[in-house]
């Protein structure tokens, strides 16, 4: 799976949020205005990748996500994991938690849904 530019996932983030939408749709989701163009190259080029599909109305096209926001999200966490972590839960959350980005309370919490899980 093909890693995604900054633009390329805000503009998949909006597809995966309205799940078929055509590219006016699209574009009337982003926080930055981005040129109706530019969205629907943007668009053309995630289909190439493989991450979204369309069904055609005449010759307009409506799009949906091929690849799911979970699908990406695993892939990248397990890519950060290995390239930043040493593959390593702990590195990561202890990284976070030295970088003050995780509470004691949400470490609590995590541990919570792990003796769960482990139930």
């Amino acid at each position: 799976m093909e890693k995604l530019t900054a633009k390329e996932e805000e503009i998949m983030q909006a597809i995966w949020k309205l799940e078929k939408a055509f590219a006016k749709e699209v574009q009337a989701e982003l926080k930055n205005t981005v040129h109706y163009n530019t969205v629907s190259t943007i668009i053309r080029n995630l289909e190439d990748k493989g991450y979204v599909a369309h069904n055609a109305f005449g010759k307009t096209h409506q799009y949906y996500p091929i690849i799911s926001k979970d699908v990406y999200r695993n892939q990248f966490v397990s890519k950060a994991m290995k390239e930043y972590f040493n593959n390593s839960y702990k590195n990561m959350v202890s990284f976070f938690a030295k970088e003050e980005k995780i509470t004691a309370d949400e470490l609590r919490e995590i541990l919570d849904v792990i003796d769960k899980k482990d139930n």
